[in-house]
């Protein structure tokens, strides 16, 4: 086996390594959803009317016209949805490298804070 065969195998080895946990993982979160899946589809019973069958959209009838106007709350709701979500995935990272940043870092996540707070205020 010559060095450059040698040094594949070592990194393959690395990798396997890190992320075999990962990968099991993986195949045990994918068996028990289809099994919970798998379970709900042969437990459920299937009793189709035209009522369950209509599209439900925003709580009102769906088969009115496109173009009546509708309530402000529901584009509010969505506004309040996108907040948060943009919250939590800038926290994340956030608490995961607190102890690599500096006090800047700490006074930019909190401005960023207040401006989210602001925004939910304001809407």
């Amino acid at each position: 086996m010559n060095k450059q065969t040698s040094s594949q195998v070592e990194v393959v080895k690395f990798f396997m390594h890190t992320y075999m946990d990962m990968f099991v993982y993986s195949l045990l979160l994918l068996g028990i959803c289809s099994l919970l899946i798998g379970i709900c589809y042969l437990l459920s019973i299937n009793n189709l009317y035209f009522e369950k069958l209509t599209g439900y959209e925003c709580g009102f009838d769906p088969f009115s016209d496109a173009r009546d106007p509708f309530n402000i709350k529901f584009y509010l709701i969505s506004i309040i949805f996108i907040i948060f979500d943009v919250e939590a995935i800038f926290f994340l990272p956030w608490l995961i490298c607190q102890n690599n940043i500096l006090y800047i870092g700490y006074y930019v996540m909190y401005l960023f804070y207040l401006i989210l707070v602001l925004g939910f205020f304001y809407e």
